[in-house]
């Protein structure tokens, strides 16, 4: 079939493609698309297939921004789709009345993340703010606590996080820290769309970079959270899996009094293709291995890992014989214990999708409670007087005044505060967890998980729970909850128990989370309970 030819649909998506080209401004993307249409002018089916895809729609902002795989096109993570985002945050910060204010820029480790970060600074310059970008690779957290230490009108980090190799993100934060919400995100991304040649956005070299002393600064704050007269003794391997946070681990650590962090070697320095690991998760089966092996060879106390760009903590501990890394639950709850026994006073929040222990945690103690949607840009906004925060997918904001999102950093901190106090009066963190079932019940958390490359598969088992709900639950009547349509949620709710169930914001998954709660001396057996609420969910979701 010739060009001439063709259904109306095909001549669009070749028009649409020969108009991203003449507006492109970086060489090899254009040439990427380029190859493309002249295959799929050749008539090769895959081409156009991709082409297809890559011009279907545009990256919208999610979870506090955009993220998506790096490749050209609108539908990916790109110099023009950036500098498109760019104008149009400059755009909304205009129109919201912080015209000239600061904006910070950082950047992590991944592949194009700098050359993202200096585009957006030359447009936020040439649009009239005092841009100013960190001073190299830093964990998402400094950019974080650098919004407000600055008094900036907003700040970006161009990371995709714990995604795969393949990706890049570009994440937006308020003026008040924390990542943005609703409806600043739609108003944010309407002034994208309202952005028109991508050549015609101005750039300008006038952006300042930031020395040290704003990596000092963070250094500074986030080590004085430790006690000073609290014990120090702790062998620690440390695991920034192929990211950021080494440096700022080791000068944290150093700065609080603790002994460097033994760090694998393998993992320790930033490399965007994150060699040693299938996906850059802490989470994920393997990614541990080396650390859990160095934790074996050294003798080591703990464990601590943070993702690439150490926004998250992930904690291993010795369970008798054996090392077990904990659930993100886990270390909610023992971080949360650690700061209500330092008396710290205020509110304590989570997610729909976390543990409920929380809850009966604060309730026992007077302390305010509030448990908010998935995602930091809620859980930092859940009381005014929020002194603690985290969510099950290992984030944890331990000090909300200083970095009003999760911290991988500090949350390693005062993990390794806790452990070395534990330590020294011969207990430990699994035997402190044994302690806390005893006092509020045993809750029992677990994860199922579905990577699928067709998102419409995720889509459909949504409907299919939505339609076809179970009556019962490990034999015992569920109450349904349905948050639609704010919110793609289930919630199925029964005596002792409570799964969850919901796409992922940031990976295409499909999640279900999972809780029974034990009362001390019940005699249910916890694995055998929840292996059998796990093979039900699996059913139910039908992945």
């Amino acid at each position: 079939m010739s060009e001439a030819d063709e259904l109306p649909e095909l001549a669009d998506l070749r028009g649409r493609v020969r108009a991203w080209i003449f507006d492109e401004v970086e060489d090899g993307d254009a040439s990427e698309l380029q190859a493309l249409l002249d295959n799929a002018n050749g008539g090769d089916d895959a081409a156009l297939a991709e082409l297809a895809n890559r011009f279907a729609g545009t990256l919208t902002f999610g979870t506090a921004g955009l993220r998506g795989p790096l490749r050209a096109g609108p539908n990916g993570m790109n110099t023009a789709v950036v500098r498109r985002a760019a104008s149009g945050l400059a755009g909304y910060l205009n129109q919201s009345g912080q015209a000239g204010g600061i904006v910070v820029i950082g950047y992590d480790g991944r592949h194009r993340s700098r050359s993202f970060a200096e585009d957006s600074a030359q447009i936020f310059a040439a649009a009239g703010f005092d841009a100013r970008l960190l001073p190299r690779l830093l964990p998402t957290p400094v950019l974080a606590f650098a919004v407000q230490h600055l008094g900036a009108a907003a700040g970006v980090m161009v990371t995709a996080s714990h995604n795969p190799p393949q990706d890049n993100g570009y994440k937006v934060y308020s003026s008040d820290g924390a990542q943005i919400a609703p409806p600043t995100d739609s108003e944010i991304e309407t002034q994208i769309r309202a952005v028109g040649s991508v050549r015609s956005i101005a750039l300008a070299t006038t952006f300042s970079v930031l020395d040290e002393s704003i990596v000092d600064d963070y250094v500074e704050a986030v080590s004085a959270l430790a006690q000073r007269d609290s014990p120090r003794d702790l062998r620690l391997v440390h695991t920034a899996m192929h990211g950021v946070g080494t440096s700022v681990v080791r000068a944290v650590f150093t700065a609080a009094g603790f002994a460097k962090p033994i760090e694998v070697a393998e993992q320790a320095e930033p490399d965007p293709e994150f060699p040693t690991v299938a996906f850059p998760n802490p989470e994920e089966p393997g990614a541990m291995d080396l650390a859990l092996a160095l934790a074996e060879r050294s003798s080591a106390d703990l464990i601590i890992a943070n993702d690439p760009d150490a926004d998250r903590c992930a904690v291993g501990a010795r369970f008798g014989r054996e090392w077990r890394m904990l659930r993100g639950d886990e270390v909610g709850v023992l971080l949360a214990d650690w700061l209500i026994q330092q008396g710290k006073r205020g509110t304590y929040a989570t997610t729909i999708v976390s543990s409920t222990m929380l809850s009966a945690m604060a309730a026992k103690h007077g302390l305010g409670f509030a448990e908010t949607l998935t995602g930091f840009k809620w859980i930092s906004r859940a009381a005014p007087d929020l002194v603690y925060g985290y969510e099950e997918a290992l984030g944890y904001a331990v000090a909300p005044s200083l970095v009003r999102d999760k911290d991988g950093v500090s949350a390693a901190l005062l993990i390794a505060e806790m452990a070395a106090s534990l330590k020294a009066a011969g207990s430990s963190l699994p035997q402190r967890l044994m302690e806390l079932a005893a006092e509020y019940g045993l809750y029992v958390t677990s994860q199922l998980s579905w990577r699928l490359s067709d998102l419409s598969l995720i889509s459909d088992a949504m409907a299919r729970v939505r339609t076809r709900p179970p009556a019962t639950l490990l034999g015992r009547p569920v109450t349904v909850i349905d948050l639609a349509p704010d919110n793609d949620v289930l919630i199925l709710r029964f005596e002792q128990g409570r799964v969850v169930v919901r796409p992922s914001g940031t990976e295409p998954k499909c999640k279900a989370y999972l809780e029974l709660v034990i009362p001390e001396g019940a005699p249910e057996v916890p694995s055998k309970c929840m292996a059998a609420l796990s093979s039900e969910v699996t059913a139910l979701i039908g992945l």
